[in-house]
């Protein structure tokens, strides 16, 4: 009797352990990037140089914002509320990593101030149309979002403006440079 009471609790466990493992591999397989793998990949390449790649970003997010806003002029029908829904869930998540990458770019004292002009001007045409769908019910919660990431990015950038314009007047030989080096004592 005893080994038939161990082969169960061990194929209970075994049971247990892969109800965990399957429903974890259908959440990983479901993770939806805003980015197609060529446009990753031209991100990577960017990486260096940063206004290259805010100007990416800026590029990518422009496309994601006139989807939805070709999709505001449409009837409405829950095959427009899901795409909606999935297209401001992508804004938000790559307005999110637009703003982390110009955190790491302002630490380092890349001058990026080309691309933050770009980007202060975009940001506030996307936040028109954001603003545009905001009380619509089926995608009410991923609009608030788009929307709150926008204001944020929108601060930011325009933030880093004025402490990047500041930053290189008094720091003109570090002008145009993608990180500034420590000079050698």
């Amino acid at each position: 009797m005893r080994p038939r009471f161990l082969f169960s609790i061990a194929f209970t466990t075994l049971l247990g352990i892969a109800g965990f493992i399957v429903p974890v591999a259908f959440a990983q397989k479901d993770h939806h990037d805003p980015l197609t793998e060529a446009q990753v990949e031209k991100i990577r390449e960017a990486g260096i140089y940063p206004n290259d790649r805010i100007k990416l970003y800026i590029e990518y997010l422009s496309d994601h914002v006139n989807t939805v806003k070709s999709l505001t002029n449409r009837g409405k029908s829950d095959a427009r509320a899901m795409h909606l829904d999935s297209e401001l869930q992508d804004v938000a998540t790559l307005m999110d990593e637009l703003g982390s990458n110009l955190d790491q770019y302002s630490d380092r004292h890349a001058d990026i101030r080309a691309a933050l002009r770009a980007l202060a001007e975009d940001s506030q045409h996307w936040l028109i149309t954001l603003k545009a769908l905001a009380g619509e019910e089926p995608f009410d919660l991923s609009s608030k979002e788009a929307i709150e990431a926008g204001e944020d990015l929108a601060d930011q950038s325009q933030r880093l403006l004025r402490e990047q314009t500041e930053y290189f007047d008094l720091h003109k030989d570090e002008r145009d440079q993608d990180r500034a080096e420590p000079k050698p004592q």
